[in-house]
C-alpha cells in the first residue's frame, strides 16, 4: 500500500472536514465545495487524517510539501549520530614516538565522539607477560581520561589484549562543535581578506598623497 496521502479527485468521501491554507478550520463542508475552493485557492485539497470521521483535508501546495519534507529528512539523516567504533593497534614494547603517534589518532578519535578499541598484540614470548599491556593500556587510558573513559576494561582474547575507551563527549555534540569550529574558520579568513583589502588600499592612498610633481624646467 502506498504511504502517500489521497488528493484532489482521489478523495471519494461525501464530505471532510476542512482546514484553510493558514491552518484555520474552515469546518466540515461536502467533497464538492472542498474542491471547488482548493481551485479558487490554486492549491490541492490533501487529506490529512483518513481514518477521522469526516476525514480531515487540508488546502495547500502539495507539491511543494513534499519537496519540504524531503529536504527536512535529508537534513535529518545527514545530522544523524552514528555510533562508530574505531580501532588503534599497539605492540606491548612500542617506542615512545609511536606511542605519541597513537594517541595523536586516539584523541582525535574521542574529540569525534567515536569509541575507540585498543588492541595490544602479543607475539611470542610478549605472550607471557600480559601485564605489559595491561600497564600499557592503562597508561593511554590516564594520557586520554580528559577526553574519555574506559567502557570495556581490558581483557585478554587470544594473542590479543582488547580495551574499548568511550568518549565523554556525545557524537551530536562533537559534530555541532565541529561545525561551529569551521563556521569560525571561514569567518575568520574572510575577516583577514578584508583586512588585506583596506590594507592595500591604504598604502595606495598613501602613495597618492606622496608623489609630487616635478618641478618646471624652467
Amino acid at each position: 500500500m502506498s504511504a502517500e496521502p489521497r488528493i484532489n479527485d482521489r478523495i471519494r468521501v461525501p464530505e471532510v472536514r476542512l482546514v484553510g491554507p493558514s491552518g484555520e478550520q474552515v469546518g466540515i463542508v461536502p467533497l464538492a465545495k472542498a474542491l471547488e475552493l482548493a481551485q479558487e485557492y490554486d492549491l490541492d485539497l490533501v487529506e490529512v487524517a483518513a481514518n477521522a470521521r469526516p476525514p480531515v483535508c487540508k488546502l495547500m501546495d502539495y507539491g511543494k510539501f513534499k519537496y519540504e519534507s524531503a529536504m527536512k529528512a535529508r537534513e535529518a539523516r545527514k545530522n544523524q549520530a552514528h555510533t562508530v567504533i574505531k580501532e588503534m593497534k599497539l605492540r606491548p614494547k612500542i617506542d615512545p614516538h609511536d606511542y605519541d603517534t597513537k594517541k595523536g589518532h586516539v584523541v582525535r578519535f574521542l574529540k569525534q565522539g567515536d569509541k575507540v578499541k585498543i588492541t595490544i598484540m602479543f607475539r611470542g614470548r610478549e605472550q607471557s607477560r600480559p601485564e605489559l599491556g595491561y600497564r600499557l593500556l592503562q597508561r593511554l587510558a590516564e594520557d586520554v581520561q580528559d577526553l574519555g573513559f574506559i567502557e570495556s576494561n581490558p581483557k585478554q582474547d587470544g594473542r590479543n589484549m582488547i580495551m574499548v575507551l568511550g568518549p565523554h563527549k556525545k557524537k551530536t555534540e562533537a559534530m555541532a562543535e565541529a561545525r561551529e569550529a569551521q563556521a569560525a574558520r571561514k569567518a575568520g579568513r574572510q575577516g583577514d581578506a578584508a583586512d588585506d583589502d583596506d590594507t592595500a588600499d591604504g598604502d595606495t592612498a598613501d602613495a597618492e598623497e606622496s608623489f609630487e610633481a616635478p618641478a618646471d624646467a624652467g
